[in-house]
Order: structure tokens, then C-alpha cells, then sequence
């Protein structure tokens, strides 16, 4: 065990992880350079694409240090956005060391901080690493007093490297053996495992990704999940290389996968402890929680003869990804679907676009809601996330939605603009110090219905890229909830329904109007288009009716031969009005509810 070290790398969003974990496997030799390409650990094309891990990854890499000896360094790839904070505290639990990495470029930036809090939460030994410092723009002097002064690290032990090129990494190799502690375990003890996260295999069933912290595991063991007191047969166990290596058994302080025909990964929750049925341990681990989805939305096929495709489809992608729980919807505007829940905006992307790549379905989204709470006048508490189940007014004695604690790191010009933006979204207990000069932590609590739509994005603009962003829920408060209804030619448009504070429901209404009137063609009769909440109407936009010129033959006579023309013209729009149904195309959904203004 003494030469056994468990790290994982750390750091804010597109700071050089995955890039930085390429070249440690480069440099333990674990790929020839035939064999390689960039982002190795991530296996999804989304996550190439766009640059980002979705995933935690993990993989065994023998090193052999300068003074001789060999070392098995386990390295837990983690996700660096928001989203996923809870699969990197379960990574980080699973682990002695972090390799805090910070971009020479960029600096200390908000999800910089909350990183290093879950890694001292855990009691890990930290090592901060400059990455970038290649670049034109880095500046490693002024970053590591940010990382002496903002984070009490010590700035002897900072490491300069640069991920892209490899200056450096033997360096933080090195300093990896001797700054990280081996793992404490007792290989006689009682089983007990960490589960830091599990992936399908369609031929194997799921994989678990585990820590050993005492005891052993190996084929053939009956082991227990203590969260759900369910008991599996052991078929493989192994360490992750490029490829899953099996071992004849895992011992304690070792991270490895276990293969135990369990069918799904929802069977398996990140957090949860192993131990053996016959002889298990005395307790859980600690730290264990479920999944807790805060973003939610229908989705819909836009063909309704794709519905039992995307079924299919979501029993396959819920095989893969624990944190997505759907049920079933129906509205009748777009037909049947499913109601889902996600961990967060980027969750609910990569989902979408996962569905419409890999299982080639085309989809609408509704409006994205969170969970509120509606406490009735009979005492009961009722959670809705679905402008459907809307309770009758009447009944509903307050209302309350969940509020975050927002942390915002920026330079100190843009702060007006950034204030201006959370008083613009309802923040309050605004507060804010400078941990370095000209540079500003700004903490806001907003609700986090105004934060999950387009909050990020706008400050990307307002800040020119350099704001960042990170968050964690608080509580419920009171809040003045009303539902607020779309009508198309008086009819009640389902799917349009969204939950809103009151104050924001006239601007959300007009917006949803102004988009219908674009986008729905025009029929033989006008078409109002209404926001309402309730019996009132706060919202309008008129479509105007196509015209006929009846005029065109009277080209002489009494004016009254004209007027009964005109008014025969007019029953005639208002019967079509009674009778007539205004189609609202696929484009006027997606406009309304894509919109940045939402």
C-alpha cells in the first residue's frame, strides 16, 4: 500500500484536466504515440466536441520514480462543471491527493474554489499546478500569490507545467509521489467499498467504479449494496487501464471495477458502500445522498409516431446515466411524452442532444421549471415541477422556490453590470470582498428559476468570458407563485404553461406573444394571442385576418349594396372564428421556449 497513490485532478472548467491527464498517460507509457489522441479518457463524441468531461474516468498508471522505485498512481478524471458536484465529491472521497490545476492565464476562478473546498471537506493533501503557462497571456507570478493569498496554499510546492506541450509533467510526477500520502486500509477487515460511479456495458451489465477501503474482493464473492440491501454475485474484478485489466482480486487502498451482473446503473448509486453478505461491515461510509434532479422539462417527439422510439430510447440512455428519472407526460398540443428530471441546464443539453444523435430523435422541449412547494389551506404540503398540476388559487396558502447561493468571480470593472443583472433576477444578501486587487468575489442568493435558463450566459456577455460562476442550493422561501397561461384564439395552449413569480409574469407573457405572432401563419379570421393568469388577461397580440376584396365588383351603385357586401364578409369571419382551429406550427414551440428571453 506504501506505494500506492489515489489522486484526482481539480479545477474550473476548461483549465486543461482532461489535456493534463493525456500526458500523464504519456508519460507512465501507458499509449504509444500511434495509439493516441486527444481527450483519451473521454469516450462520448459530445464531451470531444464541445471540450468538456461529462463523465468521471478513471485509470491505473505504473510509474517509476527517480529513485528507483515503482508506484501505482490511480488517477479519477472528474467532471468540471457545476452539474455534476456531487460525482466529484464522491471522486474526491475515493482519493487521498488532489492536483489542483489552475490556468497561468486565467487565474483563480469561481468553481477553483468551490473544487478546493470539497477536496479539504474530504481531508486531502493538495498540490496546486500552473497549467498554460506557454501561453503569451500567462502569468505566473500574479496567479501563485492569488494561490498563496485566496487559497492559504503553500507556494513552495506550486508546480509549473504546461498540459499542451509536456514541460513539467515529470516535475508533478515526482511531486505526486512525495507530497501524497498512501492509503490507510486493513486487508483483513470486513469489506467495505466506495462506489464513485458505474457505467453499462451492454454485453457485461453495469460496471461499478469502486474504492476498496478495507478487506478484499474477487470472484465469486457474494457481495451487499447497504443503501438497497441487495446481494450480487462477484464475476470480475480489475483495475482500469486503457482498457479494463482483471485481477485475481481488489485489496484495500486499491481503486478498480467490479463486475457483478447487475443489470442497471440506476442498481448502483455513487456514494453507496460495498461489503460482503456473509461478513459485512459495522457501517456505511459517510457521505452517501441520493441524486437530487433540480431542472425539469418535457419532452416531446415531434412526430407523435416516434413516441415508442424515444421510449426505447430513454430506457437505453437511463442504462447509462443514473441521474436522469423520466416518467410519463401527455399534453394535448404535442401528444405523449415523457416529464424529466435533470441535475442541472447542461445535464438537460447533453440528454437532448445524446437522444437526437445517437437514436436519431428529432424533440421539443417545454419551458425548463424547478420543484416548488405549495402549501394548501387544508395543511397539506404538495412539490410541483409540472405547470399541469397547478392547484385551484383559491385553495393555496403561500407558495416557496428553492434559492441558491451564488458565487461570482469577476474583474473589478464589471461589477455594476453584474450587480444590475442579479437585482434583475431577484438576488438579494448581496455581498461581496476582493481576495487580489482588481478582482472581485461577488455572493448573491437568487432564485433558481431565474439562474437555470440563460443567468451563465448572460454574464459570459456582460463580463467579455471572464466572469465565472459556481452555485449550491440553500432552502425554500416564500415566494408570490402564479401559473401563467398561453391562449391561441381563446384556447389554453398546454404546453406554453409556465410557472413564474408574478412580477415577471407580464414580461414572460408578452415575450411567449410576441413569438406566437411571428411565427404562427395567418388565417382567414384575426387570431388573438393571450397571456393570462387565471380569468386576466396581462398579455396580448393580435394576428390580422387575410382579406378578400368583396369591393371588387361593385364598381357603381348605392353605398348599401357595398355595406351589405361587407357585412355578409364579417358574419362570415365570425362564424369561421367560432368554428375555425388555428394550427400552431413545431417552429412557434421552439421559438418561445429556445428563446433567451424566457
Amino acid at each position: 500500500m506504501s506505494q500506492i497513490r489515489n489522486f484526482s485532478i481539480i479545477a474550473h472548467i476548461d483549465h486543461g484536466k482532461s489535456t493534463l491527464a493525456d500526458r500523464l498517460i504519456q508519460a507512465c507509457k501507458m499509449v504509444s504515440d500511434r495509439e493516441f489522441k486527444d481527450q483519451l479518457l473521454d469516450n462520448m463524441d459530445i464531451e470531444r466536441e464541445r471540450g468538456i468531461t461529462i463523465k468521471s474516468q478513471t485509470i491505473c498508471l505504473p510509474y517509476t520514480a527517480a529513485d528507483g522505485v515503482e508506484y501505482m498512481l490511480n488517477l479519477v478524471d472528474t467532471p468540471g462543471h457545476v452539474d455534476f458536484s456531487y460525482e466529484v465529491s464522491r471522486a474526491l472521497s475515493s482519493c487521498e491527493g488532489a492536483v489542483l490545476l489552475i490556468d497561468a492565464a486565467q487565474g483563480v476562478e469561481a468553481q477553483t474554489l468551490a473544487n478546493l473546498y470539497l477536496a479539504m471537506e474530504n481531508n486531502l493533501e493538495i498540490i496546486p499546478v500552473l497549467n498554460k503557462i506557454d501561453l503569451p497571456a500567462a502569468d505566473p507570478e500574479a496567479v501563485a500569490l492569488q494561490v498563496e493569498e485566496d487559497l492559504g496554499l503553500d507556494a513552495e510546492r506550486i508546480v509549473l507545467c504546461s498540459a499542451k506541450t509536456g514541460q513539467g509533467v515529470d516535475r508533478l510526477l515526482e511531486a505526486i509521489v512525495k507530497y501524497l500520502p498512501p492509503p490507510k486500509g486493513d486487508a483483513l477487515a470486513p469489506l467495505s467499498a466506495l462506489i464513485f460511479d458505474a457505467s453499462y456495458d451492454a454485453f457485461r451489465g453495469t460496471i461499478i467504479s469502486c474504492r476498496i477501503i478495507d478487506g478484499e474482493v474477487k470472484a465469486g464473492d457474494i457481495i451487499k449494496f447497504m443503501s438497497t440491501e441487495t446481494a450480487y454475485k462477484v464475476e470480475e474484478v480489475g483495475l482500469f487501464h486503457l482498457t479494463r485489466a482483471p485481477q485475481k482480486s481488489l485489496t484495500a487502498g486499491q481503486v478498480g471495477y467490479i463486475i457483478a451482473g447487475v443489470k442497471t446503473v440506476r442498481d448502483t448509486r455513487p456514494g453507496d458502500t460495498i461489503t460482503h453478505k456473509d461478513r459485512p461491515c459495522a457501517q456505511p461510509l459517510p457521505g452517501f445522498k441520493p441524486i437530487q434532479q433540480v431542472v425539469f422539462s418535457s419532452l416531446y417527439p415531434i412526430t407523435t409516431d416516434e413516441y415508442e422510439n424515444l421510449a426505447a430510447a430513454m430506457d437505453k440512455l437511463q442504462l447509462n446515466d443514473a441521474a436522469l428519472s423520466f416518467q410519463k407526460d401527455s399534453s394535448s398540443a404535442l401528444g405523449f411524452g415523457f416529464r424529466c428530471g435533470f441535475l442541472g441546464l447542461l445535464h438537460l443539453e447533453v440528454v437532448q442532444e445524446r437522444l437526437e444523435r445517437e437514436f436519431d430523435i428529432p424533440l421539443i422541449l417545454t419551458v425548463p421549471t424547478v420543484s416548488y412547494h405549495f402549501y394548501l389551506n387544508d395543511g397539506t404540503m404538495m412539490e410541483i415541477d409540472n405547470p399541469s398540476y397547478f392547484p385551484d388559487p383559491s385553495s393555496i396558502e403561500h407558495t416557496e422556490e428553492p434559492f441558491i447561493k451564488a458565487n461570482i468571480l469577476i474583474p473589478e470593472r464589471y461589477m455594476g453590470a453584474v450587480m444590475t443583472l442579479c437585482m434583475e433576477r431577484r438576488g438579494e444578501n448581496t455581498n461581496y470582498h476582493y481576495p487580489t486587487p482588481g478582482r472581485i468575489e461577488f455572493a448573491c442568493e437568487l432564485p433558481l428559476a431565474e439562474v437555470i435558463y440563460d443567468f451563465y450566459d448572460k454574464l459570459k456577455s456582460i463580463t467579455q468570458g471572464y466572469g465565472s460562476f459556481d452555485y449550491h442550493l440553500l432552502d425554500y422561501r416564500k415566494s408570490d407563485l402564479v401559473k401563467l397561461d398561453i391562449l391561441v384564439n381563446g384556447e389554453r395552449v398546454d404546453a406554453l404553461s409556465q410557472l413564474t413569480h408574478r412580477d415577471r409574469a407580464r414580461e414572460r407573457g408578452l415575450h411567449a406573444c410576441e413569438k406566437l405572432q411571428e411565427e404562427i401563419p395567418r388565417q382567414m379570421f384575426k387570431i388573438a394571442i393571450q397571456a393570462a393568469i387565471g380569468g386576466n388577461i396581462i398579455a396580448r397580440t393580435t394576428i390580422s385576418a387575410l382579406r378578400k376584396d368583396v369591393l371588387a365588383k361593385c364598381y357603381g351603385g348605392d353605398i348599401s349594396r357595398k355595406r351589405k357586401l361587407l357585412e355578409k364578409q364579417k358574419a362570415g369571419k365570425k362564424r369561421m372564428k367560432t368554428v375555425g382551429n388555428v394550427d400552431i406550427p413545431q417552429s412557434a414551440f421552439l421559438a418561445v421556449l429556445k428563446s433567451d428571453q424566457t
